[in-house]
């Protein structure tokens, strides 16, 4: 072990040597009592290299840092050892601390982290630590977190918050605390921030998050003047004026109708003759494709009235063609058209209520829930609208009011709605689909929040409606159940127990469910092969749990880029020798791992599977290309799916996911992401994630749920939305025009230095597009940003020490 040095450098050894045993003779004879033969050259190593590494000469300095990382290894190896054989460790951890305070002198935090990992002391980090290098080792620790079991990865973005709040780097505090998921450290940090318009910067970064938190005196900490402006971020009030501000910008107000998505003119000849599919199922896509281009802009061309015709007509004759159930997803799509503009949308959606027809109210219904998507309200409009119709007589009005208030409230764990809906699972006289939207609203409203009540109302739901569970909607119970749990990994297990003892025909579905849910966007690798594992199995027909297995290695691999790539890598596995049923929810799976981020591999993937002999298939391919380019205005998607429309011409159902697909990929005429992640993919949005996952069970039973009277779920999709925009407000929180470098963005973990974060950029005034995979940096120093991460609404103060020449 000791050999190898001494023979590189043996001019040095003498020097090392003679000091340590001349004058501390006695101290050292006291000490080698303590230390094993072993410990005794290790130490002697380490004199030796800190010897070294004094040295003027840099070669010197090399080779040290080389032997410092050896030397590192054996200790951990030593550190494992006396574990087992339950030794002392005291004199190894002294070891430890020289060579912590060694490797961060030396510009090499990772090192340090990575020892201190081996020898299970973190904490020893934070003394080391100085404002020159907390940066860099906390961008090391919190992007390796994501490759750590639990529950040390809590561990090491403790660390990493404890860093930030010693250096008073509160936004980025703030996000740690919300990637744990900790509402006591996202207080603290609110509360420990004295600058009124860095609470403000925090506030934006809640709004996005779509944590709304109520702020008490002890957060305001003498802004108490402040609260209502501070309030109103949070809720998001004014989101709908920042992101029209943007269409503005960009001169995309004009509103679009679906034949300028559709661009017949471009296909061959025999698309056009399209007149033959049913027209009924013809303007359903179009209502869907009208209110997904239009989304959030307040005018269009099919249901909003123009003002020269202020009678009520054309609204009117739009509505009036489309069938039944069609009627409630056209009323809704006004509420899609006026996204968080909740003052004008309620208005122009109180004319629906006054109709006869159910199917209108009922789209009015959820109108409301849709306009107050991720956006809160002082007077709590939603609730007080929709809570008289939650117990009308129709089923259809039922639907609409419940799934309504599942989008108002979706992550708010409002015990109102609880109260309002939980009966209604338990009433034994109310039809099933009914019930599964009731489960899923609770699901969506206590989203990760592992409530007791509503997992119980749930489970006894499941229980008492055994004959009903082979019923297509039935799967929303088990989804329920498990957006109850999402990403709250073992906290789990005592409802995976329960999900065992249910009626065998949902059982497993549920357990894969549950199981998907607790674990998704943890990245656990562990999950990710009992997944496969399930999905290697040839089983009967009748099985309907390999779909959700094969969603949840999704959900679960989505967490960093690397386990993303290796999950695509084995759906294509699955893709070859997997049962039918599996064949079906590949497609879904790699819509999900690539959400508003087209990747030419999983493009190429999908456009083959979209032709593929089974129906099923290739619709749920279709929908995926429809999700992967959501919002991109991507043009080879474009180009592929006027193929496709022209190819299908003649099958009415392949063509509805065609259009919808269309819809998709020009969401918010391209302003818009389902993107479930932010923050520089650090941040995973709780209710985005579950209404995408939502959409995706339903989409595992095309025919019976997207393609029979349920199209609606199809604005569970709003969840996810959000302008994919960067804003740049003054400290009046007005918007502000500066210069920015947008570029793609680069992995800058564990390198020294301040290596350049983006690369092959381009210089925009704000506000700004973020397409996936992007990031942005001010390209002037006239302005300081008040967050590190340039995304969404980011304030500005200006620099005081700039000059401008």
């Amino acid at each position: 072990m000791a050999p190898e040095p001494n023979q590189s450098v043996n001019g040095e050894q003498a020097t090392v040597k003679v000091p340590s045993k001349d004058p501390k003779k006695k101290k050292d004879e006291k000490k080698e009592e303590d230390l094993s033969d072993e410990d005794l050259a290790l130490k002697q190593q380490l004199e030796l290299y800190v010897e070294r590494v004094q040295d003027a000469d840099p070669g010197v300095q090399k080779l040290a840092l080389e032997s410092m990382r050896n030397l590192a290894g054996e200790i951990s190896q030593e550190f494992t050892k006396r574990q087992v054989d339950e030794a002392s460790i005291d004199d190894l951890m002294e070891l430890v601390q020289q060579i912590v305070a060694f490797h961060v002198k030396h510009n090499a935090e990772p090192e340090a982290v990575d020892l201190l990992m081996e020898v299970e002391d973190l904490d020893l980090l934070i003394e080391h630590i100085d404002s020159t290098n907390y940066k860099r080792t906390c961008l090391y620790l919190t992007s390796f977190a994501s490759y750590l079991p639990g529950p040390d990865d809590t561990v090491v973005l403790d660390i990493a918050y404890s860093i930030y709040m010693k250096f008073e780097e509160y936004t980025n505090a703030l996000r740690v605390a919300l990637c744990m998921d900790n509402s006591q450290y996202v207080k603290q940090t609110f509360t420990a921030c004295d600058d009124i318009l860095q609470k403000k910067q925090l506030c934006y970064i809640l709004a996005r998050q779509g944590v709304m938190l109520e702020l008490d005196d002890e957060m305001l900490s003498g802004h108490e003047d402040q609260r209502d402006s501070m309030q109103e971020i949070i809720y998001n009030a004014k989101l709908s004026e920042g992101y029209l501000a943007l269409a503005r910008d960009i001169e995309v107000m004009e509103p679009k109708s679906p034949e300028d998505i559709y661009k017949a003119h471009l296909i061959d000849g025999r698309a056009s003759a399209g007149a033959s599919v049913d027209s009924a199922r013809q303007n359903l896509a179009a209502t869907f494709v009208n209110a997904f281009v239009n989304a959030g802009f307040g005018q269009d061309k099919l249901i909003t009235v123009p003002s020269e015709s202020s009678s009520g007509g054309s609204s009117g004759s739009w509505l009036f063609k489309n069938k039944e159930h069609g009627k409630a997803s056209a009323a809704a799509s006004l509420g899609l058209i006026l996204l968080w503009d909740v003052d004008n949308g309620l208005a122009q959606i109180d004319k629906y209520f006054h109709s006869n027809d159910n199917h209108v109210i009922a789209g009015a219904l959820l109108a409301v829930g849709i306009v107050n998507c991720g956006v809160r309200n002082e007077c709590d409009p939603a609730y007080a609208l929709l809570a008289e119709y939650v117990m009308k007589e129709d089923s259809t009005i039922r639907i609409g009011a419940i799934m309504g208030l599942g989008l108002a409230y979706a992550g708010s764990q409002k015990d109102e709605i609880l109260r309002l809906l939980s009966p209604i699972l338990t009433d034994s006289k109310v039809p099933i689909d009914v019930i599964a939207f009731s489960a899923i609203s609770l699901g969506l409203i206590y989203v990760g929040s592992c409530n007791d009540e509503v997992a119980q109302s749930i489970i006894l739901a499941l229980m008492e409606r055994e004959t009903e569970l082979g019923e297509p909607l039935a799967r929303f119970l088990s989804l329920g159940l498990g957006l109850l749990y999402l990403g709250k990994q073992d906290n789990v297990d005592a409802t995976l127990e329960v999900a065992k003892t249910l009626n065998e025909r949902i059982s497993r579905y549920c357990q894969v469910t549950l199981m998907s849910c607790a674990f998704a966007g943890t990245g656990n690798v562990l999950k990710v092969q009992s997944l496969l594992g399930l999905c290697s199995e040839h089983l009967e027909k009748g099985e309907i749990h390999q779909g959700p297995a094969v969603l949840g290695i999704a959900m679960v691999a989505m967490a960093e880029e690397l386990g993303l790539e290796m999950a695509i890598r084995s759906l294509e596995h699955l893709l070859q020798y997997g049962e039918q049923n599996i064949r079906r929810a590949v497609p879904l799976a790699l819509g999900l791992l690539c959400m508003s981020n087209p990747k030419v591999n999983v493009m190429d993937t999908l456009s083959r599977l979209s032709h593929d002999t089974d129906t099923e298939v290739a619709m749920a391919a279709i929908i995926s290309l429809g999700l992967i380019g959501a919002g991109t205005n991507n043009a080879r998607i474009a180009g592929m799916l006027r193929n496709l429309s022209s190819y299908y011409y003649k099958e009415a159902s392949l063509l509805f996911c065609v259009r919808i697909a269309q819809g998709l990929v020009h969401l918010g005429k391209g302003l818009l992401t389902l993107a479930p992640y932010h923050s520089d993919r650090f941040l995973l949005s709780h209710s985005a994630i579950a209404g995408i996952i939502t959409l995706l069970h339903a989409c595992l039973d095309m025919k019976s749920i997207v393609l029979g009277k349920y199209h609606y779920v199809l604005y569970y999709l709003v969840l996810a939305m959000q302008p994919r925009m960067l804003m740049a407000v003054d400290e009046h929180l007005k918007p502000l025009s500066v210069p920015v470098r947008v570029g793609q963005a680069v992995d800058v973990v564990g390198q020294a230095g301040r290596p350049k974060t983006i690369t092959g950029f381009q210089t925009h005034s704000t506000p700004v597009l973020l397409a996936a995979g992007d990031r942005a940096e001010l390209a002037t120093e006239k302005y300081l940003p008040l967050s590190s991460v340039l995304e969404g609404f980011v304030i500005l103060k200006e620099n005081p020490d700039y000059s401008g020449q």
